[in-house]
């Protein structure tokens, strides 16, 4: 007898919400995208539709979910705490750049996690990642697998480093950037290939449906990986920090075990050898 996901009923809000959230983005983007601030830097750029969407994310699950705590990449200063011990991490335009540009590289992340909203110690329940553009959902729940709509994903076989496609990241700041491509200078005579998506979430849903081998990155936030993350790892991937510690800002490394047994000692010197 196949035992009831505990989750199904969290996956199945996400999912919900993150496909109707990538309908409203969808629609800003075609009537035109106008840049509404900077973040931490001229090219870190926040759009109306980013702050329209999360707000739109943000009531659907505060009338299906009243108790539960809440985190979004646009509204950090009014995070709330909720009373169920669970809490909704949310991206409500992961690839802001791409979209931007018109780039159809850009998604919807909703995850949900128990405990602190912190990757060091929270216990992700479920996610779900939308590619509008693409019109790919990427779904995952604790313990019950990944999927890209209803097809099972799992990371590529084991490969050796030299043929591992990877993907990467780089920071808003320019000062960082630099560091970051000395890092890929050492790195890209070592692989097959090296990728730059542009959005996080979807780098690690790929490493999830087979596209990349490997991904990592510095310098992500919680509402970049809550839902990415569980997809990879529950494809089978590693999601690690260096040394085996979680994931979180300081490093991401998802990969399936063996490669990433290989990479993160090779990615951790060179950050250390470029000043990271």
């Amino acid at each position: 007898m196949t035992l009831a996901d505990p989750n199904a009923e969290l996956l199945a809000i996400a999912r919900r919400i993150a496909v109707e959230a990538g309908t409203l983005a969808a629609r800003r983007r075609q009537e035109g995208v106008q840049v509404a601030a900077s973040k931490s830097s001229l090219e870190d750029v926040v759009t109306f539709a980013d702050r329209e969407v999360e707000a739109f994310i943000r009531s659907c699950l505060a009338d299906a979910r009243p108790n539960d705590g809440f985190l979004g990449e646009e509204s950090t200063e009014s995070a709330s705490v909720g009373t169920s011990g669970l809490t909704w991490v949310v991206d409500p335009i992961d690839g802001t750049v791409n979209y931007l540009y018109g780039i159809p590289a850009y998604n919807i992340s909703i995850g949900v996690v128990e405990g602190e909203p912190d990757p060091v110690t929270w216990h992700a329940l479920a996610g779900c990642v939308v590619n509008p553009a693409a019109g790919e959902v990427y779904t995952a729940t604790n313990a019950r697998g990944a999927f890209l709509g209803t097809t099972p994903l799992a990371v590529n076989p084991p490969v050796d480093l030299s043929q591992a496609l990877v993907g990467t990241g780089f920071s808003y700041s320019a000062e960082t950037r630099v560091k970051q491509g000395i890092v890929l200078g050492e790195l890209i005579g070592q692989v097959r290939d090296i990728r730059r998506i542009g959005a996080a979430a979807l780098d690690l849903c790929a490493v999830a449906a087979g596209r990349l081998d490997a991904y990592y990155e510095r310098g992500l936030n919680p509402w970049d990986h809550a839902a990415g993350a569980l997809v990879a790892r529950e494809a089978g991937a590693v999601v690690t920090g260096f040394n085996g510690t979680p994931a979180a800002r300081e490093f991401t490394l998802a990969a399936e075990p063996a490669l990433a047994a290989q990479l993160e000692p090779i990615i951790r010197a060179l950050f250390a050898k470029a000043g990271l």
